[in-house]
């Protein structure tokens, strides 16, 4: 980057380089979800969920002031005015590539660990469907663990 860059350029280039960074956290942190999802951990799911809202916000703080920026020189907030303006700064320019990138890779990953909550939402609400059913039915065995005989019993309140 050259020394020479008016401030809002350079501006723009930390936000970039910021977003990179940024981003490339995100995704380690949907890798560890899926991990947790994985291995059924909700406890750390819980953590996890509060440093990925944080990340989620740092971004769109980037974003807003990338708007902002561009904004001053009466650019939209679009990938080909970000690539007018960083036309000559190749590293930048590689550098928001790399953000294309990292943000495909992150909506893949996020559908993905959405897929898996589903997965898991969906084999909780069986399994609480068969203990609410079980428990619904006559108990087989008294409290000292001697087996009764099921149905035809008196139920309560009957004569």
């Amino acid at each position: 980057m050259s020394v020479n860059l008016q401030p809002e350029l350079q501006r723009l280039v930390q936000l970039i380089d910021s977003e990179a960074v940024l981003l490339r956290g995100f995704l380690a942190l949907l890798e560890r979800e899926e991990a947790l999802l994985l291995a059924g951990d909700a406890d750390s799911l819980l953590v996890l969920t509060r440093e990925k809202t944080e990340r989620f916000h740092q971004l769109q703080r980037i974003h807003n002031d990338r708007a902002l920026l561009l904004g001053r020189l009466r650019r939209p907030n679009t990938d080909a005015a970000i690539r007018e303006v960083c036309e000559p700064l190749p590293d930048s320019l590689r550098r928001w590539d790399e953000i294309h990138a990292l943000a495909r890779d992150a909506q893949a990953r996020n559908e993905l660990n959405g897929k898996l909550i589903s997965e898991r939402l969906q084999h909780n609400q069986a399994a609480m469907s068969i203990l609410l059913d079980a428990a619904r039915q006559p108990q087989l065995y008294d409290s000292a663990g001697i087996a009764r005989p099921g149905g035809g019993g008196r139920h309560l309140g009957s004569a």
